[in-house]
Protein backbone atom coordinates (compact mmCIF):
# COMPACT_ATOMS: atom_id res chain seq x y z
CA UNK A 1 0.00 0.00 0.00
CA UNK A 2 1.53 3.19 -1.08
CA UNK A 3 1.08 6.54 0.94
CA UNK A 4 -0.01 9.49 -0.92
CA UNK A 5 1.95 12.87 -0.25
CA UNK A 6 0.27 15.94 -0.09
CA UNK A 7 1.98 19.66 -0.20
CA UNK A 8 0.48 21.87 2.59
CA UNK A 9 -2.36 24.15 1.72
CA UNK A 10 -0.17 26.68 2.17
CA UNK A 11 2.55 25.49 -0.72
CA UNK A 12 -0.62 24.25 -3.04
CA UNK A 13 -1.91 28.30 -2.89
CA UNK A 14 1.41 29.25 -4.03
CA UNK A 15 2.09 26.79 -6.72
CA UNK A 16 -1.60 27.89 -8.18
CA UNK A 17 -1.05 31.53 -7.86
CA UNK A 18 2.76 31.45 -9.68
CA UNK A 19 0.79 29.25 -12.36
CA UNK A 20 -1.58 32.19 -12.82
CA UNK A 21 1.15 34.20 -12.68
CA UNK A 22 3.14 32.85 -15.40
CA UNK A 23 -0.07 32.75 -17.71
CA UNK A 24 -0.79 36.17 -16.98
CA UNK A 25 2.58 37.13 -17.80
CA UNK A 26 2.65 35.12 -21.19
CA UNK A 27 -0.69 36.97 -21.68
CA UNK A 28 0.76 40.28 -21.28
CA UNK A 29 3.79 39.84 -23.64
CA UNK A 30 1.45 38.16 -26.70
CA UNK A 31 -0.05 42.35 -25.99
CA UNK A 32 2.72 43.43 -25.44
CA UNK A 33 3.51 45.01 -29.17
CA UNK A 34 0.12 46.58 -29.88
CA UNK A 35 -0.18 47.95 -26.86
CA UNK A 36 3.53 49.51 -27.21
CA UNK A 37 1.95 51.10 -30.76
CA UNK A 38 -1.22 51.94 -29.10
CA UNK A 39 -0.22 54.33 -26.39
CA UNK A 40 3.00 56.01 -28.68
CA UNK A 41 0.30 56.15 -31.47
CA UNK A 42 3.26 54.68 -34.08
CA UNK A 43 4.12 51.34 -35.27
CA UNK A 44 7.95 50.30 -36.72
CA UNK A 45 7.52 48.70 -39.89
CA UNK A 46 10.89 46.83 -41.62
CA UNK A 47 10.41 47.32 -45.67
CA UNK A 48 12.28 46.00 -48.16
CA UNK A 49 13.42 48.72 -50.51
CA UNK A 50 15.12 46.10 -53.74
CA UNK A 51 14.29 48.91 -56.39
CA UNK A 52 11.10 49.37 -59.06
CA UNK A 53 7.55 49.08 -58.53
CA UNK A 54 7.76 47.01 -54.93
CA UNK A 55 10.15 49.65 -53.27
CA UNK A 56 12.78 52.47 -54.32
CA UNK A 57 14.01 55.84 -52.88
CA UNK A 58 12.02 58.62 -54.94
CA UNK A 59 15.62 60.78 -55.77
CA UNK A 60 13.36 64.04 -55.28
CA UNK A 61 12.34 63.39 -51.76
CA UNK A 62 14.26 60.76 -50.49
CA UNK A 63 11.42 59.21 -49.34
CA UNK A 64 10.56 55.58 -49.29
CA UNK A 65 7.76 54.82 -52.27
CA UNK A 66 6.34 51.55 -53.98
CA UNK A 67 4.04 48.41 -52.86
CA UNK A 68 6.04 47.89 -49.49
CA UNK A 69 5.70 51.34 -48.42
CA UNK A 70 2.57 51.75 -49.13
CA UNK A 71 1.34 48.82 -47.59
CA UNK A 72 3.06 49.45 -44.63
CA UNK A 73 1.59 52.74 -44.14
CA UNK A 74 -2.08 51.59 -44.91
CA UNK A 75 -1.58 49.12 -42.32
CA UNK A 76 -0.26 51.59 -39.65
CA UNK A 77 -3.85 53.86 -40.80
CA UNK A 78 -5.78 50.83 -40.21
CA UNK A 79 -4.02 50.10 -36.51
CA UNK A 80 -4.38 53.79 -35.68
CA UNK A 81 -1.02 54.31 -35.71
CA UNK A 82 1.54 56.87 -37.73
CA UNK A 83 3.90 54.82 -39.35
CA UNK A 84 7.44 55.20 -39.40
CA UNK A 85 9.98 52.87 -42.12
CA UNK A 86 12.81 51.30 -41.63
CA UNK A 87 14.73 49.91 -44.55
CA UNK A 88 15.62 46.54 -44.21
CA UNK A 89 17.42 43.93 -46.72
CA UNK A 90 17.49 39.65 -46.16
CA UNK A 91 20.54 39.93 -44.17
CA UNK A 92 19.33 41.67 -41.60
CA UNK A 93 15.68 42.05 -41.45
CA UNK A 94 15.17 38.93 -39.12
CA UNK A 95 17.45 40.23 -36.84
CA UNK A 96 16.02 43.74 -37.03
CA UNK A 97 12.41 42.12 -35.57
CA UNK A 98 13.55 39.90 -33.65
CA UNK A 99 15.39 42.53 -31.55
CA UNK A 100 12.80 45.00 -31.67
CA UNK A 101 14.31 47.62 -33.85
CA UNK A 102 11.00 47.19 -35.57
CA UNK A 103 7.14 45.75 -34.80
CA UNK A 104 6.24 44.73 -38.13
CA UNK A 105 7.76 43.33 -41.64
CA UNK A 106 6.78 43.82 -45.10
CA UNK A 107 9.98 42.94 -46.33
CA UNK A 108 9.85 40.68 -49.30
CA UNK A 109 10.10 37.48 -47.01
CA UNK A 110 7.98 35.06 -48.16
CA UNK A 111 6.19 32.38 -45.74
CA UNK A 112 7.99 28.95 -45.28
CA UNK A 113 7.97 26.65 -42.59
CA UNK A 114 11.45 27.81 -41.20
CA UNK A 115 10.93 31.11 -40.91
CA UNK A 116 7.72 30.18 -39.40
CA UNK A 117 9.09 28.40 -36.55
CA UNK A 118 11.34 31.50 -35.69
CA UNK A 119 8.92 34.33 -36.16
CA UNK A 120 4.88 35.05 -35.94
CA UNK A 121 3.16 36.04 -39.09
CA UNK A 122 -0.59 36.89 -39.87
CA UNK A 123 -2.20 33.76 -41.58
CA UNK A 124 -3.96 35.53 -44.72
CA UNK A 125 -1.31 37.09 -47.41
CA UNK A 126 -1.40 39.91 -49.14
CA UNK A 127 0.73 38.90 -52.51
CA UNK A 128 2.18 35.72 -53.46
CA UNK A 129 5.86 35.46 -55.01
CA UNK A 130 8.78 33.23 -56.83
CA UNK A 131 12.09 33.58 -57.58
CA UNK A 132 13.53 33.68 -61.16
CA UNK A 133 16.67 34.01 -62.65
CA UNK A 134 18.02 37.25 -64.45
CA UNK A 135 21.24 35.72 -66.70
CA UNK A 136 23.00 37.19 -69.96
CA UNK A 137 20.55 36.78 -73.65
CA UNK A 138 23.51 34.49 -74.82
CA UNK A 139 24.58 32.29 -71.97
CA UNK A 140 22.04 29.49 -73.42
CA UNK A 141 20.29 28.43 -69.78
CA UNK A 142 16.25 28.01 -69.89
CA UNK A 143 15.82 25.86 -67.24
CA UNK A 144 16.38 25.46 -63.60
CA UNK A 145 19.37 22.30 -63.98
CA UNK A 146 20.91 24.38 -66.58
CA UNK A 147 22.89 26.24 -63.43
CA UNK A 148 23.88 22.70 -61.97
CA UNK A 149 27.68 23.19 -61.28
CA UNK A 150 27.97 26.63 -62.16
CA UNK A 151 27.69 30.11 -59.46
CA UNK A 152 25.18 31.49 -59.00
CA UNK A 153 24.40 35.18 -56.91
CA UNK A 154 21.54 35.87 -54.09
CA UNK A 155 20.82 37.56 -51.39
CA UNK A 156 22.37 36.35 -48.16
CA UNK A 157 19.34 35.08 -46.07
CA UNK A 158 17.00 34.28 -49.21
CA UNK A 159 14.86 31.42 -48.94
CA UNK A 160 16.47 30.43 -52.91
CA UNK A 161 19.62 29.52 -51.90
CA UNK A 162 18.86 25.98 -50.69
CA UNK A 163 16.79 24.76 -53.40
CA UNK A 164 19.36 26.38 -55.96
CA UNK A 165 22.28 24.17 -53.42
CA UNK A 166 20.62 20.67 -53.43
CA UNK A 167 17.82 20.92 -56.32
CA UNK A 168 19.72 22.35 -59.02
CA UNK A 169 23.34 21.46 -57.71
CA UNK A 170 24.71 25.65 -58.27
CA UNK A 171 27.39 26.90 -56.16
CA UNK A 172 25.57 29.98 -54.83
CA UNK A 173 27.76 33.35 -54.11
CA UNK A 174 25.49 35.44 -51.00
CA UNK A 175 25.52 39.09 -51.29
CA UNK A 176 23.92 41.61 -48.74
CA UNK A 177 21.70 43.17 -50.64
CA UNK A 178 19.92 42.33 -54.42
CA UNK A 179 21.71 45.55 -55.69
CA UNK A 180 25.04 43.70 -54.62
CA UNK A 181 24.32 40.70 -56.41
CA UNK A 182 23.18 42.15 -59.81
CA UNK A 183 26.06 44.61 -59.97
CA UNK A 184 28.06 40.77 -59.36
CA UNK A 185 26.13 39.31 -62.41
CA UNK A 186 27.02 42.31 -64.62
CA UNK A 187 30.88 41.97 -63.54
CA UNK A 188 30.60 38.50 -64.74
CA UNK A 189 31.07 37.00 -61.34
CA UNK A 190 28.09 34.64 -61.68
CA UNK A 191 25.67 32.89 -64.73
CA UNK A 192 22.76 34.14 -62.87
CA UNK A 193 21.38 36.31 -60.25
CA UNK A 194 18.24 34.66 -58.77
CA UNK A 195 15.86 37.15 -57.21
CA UNK A 196 12.17 37.46 -56.38
CA UNK A 197 10.22 37.95 -59.46
CA UNK A 198 8.83 41.13 -59.22
CA UNK A 199 12.59 42.62 -58.51
CA UNK A 200 13.68 40.90 -61.57
CA UNK A 201 10.94 41.18 -64.21
CA UNK A 202 10.38 44.98 -63.87
CA UNK A 203 13.91 45.62 -64.00
CA UNK A 204 14.70 43.76 -67.10
CA UNK A 205 11.75 45.31 -69.36
CA UNK A 206 12.24 49.13 -68.14
CA UNK A 207 15.53 49.29 -67.92
CA UNK A 208 18.10 49.72 -71.26
CA UNK A 209 21.32 48.87 -69.10
CA UNK A 210 20.18 45.02 -68.60
CA UNK A 211 18.86 45.23 -72.22
CA UNK A 212 21.27 42.25 -73.02
CA UNK A 213 19.71 40.15 -70.36
CA UNK A 214 16.61 37.95 -69.95
CA UNK A 215 14.53 35.53 -67.47
CA UNK A 216 14.40 32.90 -69.73
CA UNK A 217 13.19 29.93 -67.26
CA UNK A 218 9.29 29.85 -66.83
CA UNK A 219 8.64 28.53 -64.12
CA UNK A 220 9.51 30.23 -60.37
CA UNK A 221 10.88 28.96 -58.27
CA UNK A 222 9.74 28.37 -54.57
CA UNK A 223 6.74 30.17 -55.29
CA UNK A 224 5.13 31.27 -51.80
CA UNK A 225 2.49 33.56 -49.85
CA UNK A 226 3.71 37.24 -49.14
CA UNK A 227 2.97 37.54 -45.39
CA UNK A 228 3.32 40.46 -42.50
CA UNK A 229 5.90 38.98 -39.76
CA UNK A 230 5.90 39.81 -36.33
CA UNK A 231 7.61 38.39 -33.22
CA UNK A 232 6.13 34.66 -32.14
CA UNK A 233 3.55 34.83 -29.72
CA UNK A 234 2.10 37.90 -30.10
CA UNK A 235 -1.37 36.49 -30.92
CA UNK A 236 -2.95 40.08 -30.13
CA UNK A 237 -0.37 41.80 -32.30
CA UNK A 238 -0.95 39.61 -35.42
CA UNK A 239 -5.09 39.40 -35.16
CA UNK A 240 -5.27 43.05 -36.08
CA UNK A 241 -2.79 43.09 -38.74
CA UNK A 242 -4.69 40.01 -40.16
CA UNK A 243 -8.08 42.04 -40.05
CA UNK A 244 -6.52 44.56 -42.12
CA UNK A 245 -5.27 42.30 -44.29
CA UNK A 246 -8.65 40.93 -45.12
CA UNK A 247 -10.28 44.33 -45.14
CA UNK A 248 -7.32 45.48 -48.35
CA UNK A 249 -8.77 42.15 -49.93
CA UNK A 250 -12.58 42.94 -49.45
CA UNK A 251 -12.15 46.06 -50.59
CA UNK A 252 -10.33 45.86 -53.41
CA UNK A 253 -7.51 48.40 -52.22
CA UNK A 254 -4.57 45.78 -52.67
CA UNK A 255 -5.44 45.37 -56.68
CA UNK A 256 -6.53 49.43 -57.34
CA UNK A 257 -2.91 49.27 -55.61
CA UNK A 258 -1.15 46.84 -57.91
CA UNK A 259 -2.98 48.60 -61.31
CA UNK A 260 -1.84 51.98 -60.04
CA UNK A 261 1.86 51.31 -59.71
CA UNK A 262 1.88 49.82 -62.84
CA UNK A 263 3.06 46.39 -61.76
CA UNK A 264 2.51 43.93 -64.25
CA UNK A 265 1.52 40.86 -64.67
CA UNK A 266 -1.08 41.20 -62.22
CA UNK A 267 -1.19 38.71 -59.48
CA UNK A 268 -3.84 36.20 -59.57
CA UNK A 269 -4.37 35.60 -56.02
CA UNK A 270 -5.45 38.85 -55.17
CA UNK A 271 -8.78 38.57 -57.00
CA UNK A 272 -8.76 34.78 -55.60
CA UNK A 273 -8.46 35.85 -52.22
CA UNK A 274 -11.10 39.04 -52.49
CA UNK A 275 -13.51 36.95 -54.03
CA UNK A 276 -13.12 34.42 -51.43
CA UNK A 277 -13.02 36.79 -48.01
CA UNK A 278 -16.55 38.84 -49.88
CA UNK A 279 -18.22 35.83 -49.88
CA UNK A 280 -16.85 34.68 -46.49
CA UNK A 281 -19.55 35.35 -43.05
Amino acid sequence: MHSTFRLPRSSRIAALLGAVLCLVAGLAHADATLDKIRQRGKVVIGVAISGGPFGAIDPATQQLVGWNPELARDLAKRLGAEAELVQVNPSNRVQFLQSGKVDLLIASMEYNADRGEILGHAPTPFYRVGGTAAVLKTSGITKWDDLRGKTVCASQGSSYVKPLQEQYGAEVRGFKTSAESLLALRGGNCVAAVHDAILIQPLLRGNPEWAGYAAPIRDEILPAPSVVWARKGEADTLAAVDKAVQQWHRSGWLIETEKRLGIVPPQPLLPELQTKLKAAP
